[in-house]
């Protein structure tokens, strides 16, 4: 039904009973198919299968379940799909590329915990033309807002009139992160294309176009995160 996270604000919203009392310890551990479990009073079902789907997000397009705004989202883009799956991590509106899409919430959370360090790579066409002095910032870190933000690679790609096209590997998720790091050294954003996560690649899927993750890249998700925390997802 959602996130780990947003489970967990369910949960201490008091909207989850199981056998008819309502929950809110987070850990509280339950049977299924034995268990009775409701959200909101409607009865959840366990999941069948574990679905895995990497999805080129276009510009404009919000990765959220739901939009108040009624904004196109990330979930519209797959249609009737036929399991329920949410996002792993977000891309801002503006910015475009690989996003991971699952109901598997061990993995999901093995992967965006912090301390996991699993690496997402951009390509950022910035204003200006960086200094070898400010690439190498990047990476020492840059205090912006009370928040140190740093970069674990940083090269400069093509540089033409003006503007460049720099590649940054980061392994944190935090809001507008890349554009806040370029934006403190004097280089706007003009464009941000995620085009790596882990070990899965964009590769050339077009914009707004999907497909299910292969075996192998599931399997290398799984040792990443296994690797990562010393013990397999369940």
């Amino acid at each position: 039904m959602a996130s780990r996270r947003k489970s967990e604000e369910l949960l201490l919203a008091g909207r989850v009973r199981v056998n008819g009392r309502v929950v809110r310890e987070l850990g509280t551990r339950v049977v299924p198919g034995r268990d009775r479990i409701t959200l909101d009073g409607r009865l959840l079902r366990p999941v069948r299968s574990r679905v895995y789907v990497l999805l080129h997000k276009p510009r404009g397009v919000v990765t959220t379940v739901a939009d108040p705004e009624r904004r196109p989202t990330v979930l519209d883009l797959l249609g009737r799909f036929p399991a329920r799956v949410f996002p792993v991590g977000r891309l801002d509106v503006q910015s475009s590329g690989l996003l991971l899409l699952t109901n598997d919430g061990n993995l999901a959370h093995s992967l965006l915990h912090p301390s996991f360090e699993v690496e997402r790579e951009y390509a950022v066409k910035i204003e200006g033309t960086p200094r070898p002095e400010d690439l190498e910032r990047l990476c020492r870190g840059v205090r912006v807002d009370g928040e140190l933000l740093r970069a674990r690679r940083a090269a400069l790609r093509k540089a033409r009139d003006g503007k460049s096209w720099i590649s940054l590997v980061l392994t944190e998720g935090r809001r507008h992160e890349v554009r806040r790091l370029c934006r403190a050294l004097g280089y706007p954003v003009l464009k941000l294309r995620r085009i790596r996560f882990g070990p899965l690649r964009l590769g050339t899927l077009p914009p707004g176009r999907w497909r299910h993750l292969s075996a192998e890249e599931v399997a290398a998700l799984r040792r990443l995160a296994r690797r990562r925390s010393g013990r397999e997802p369940r």
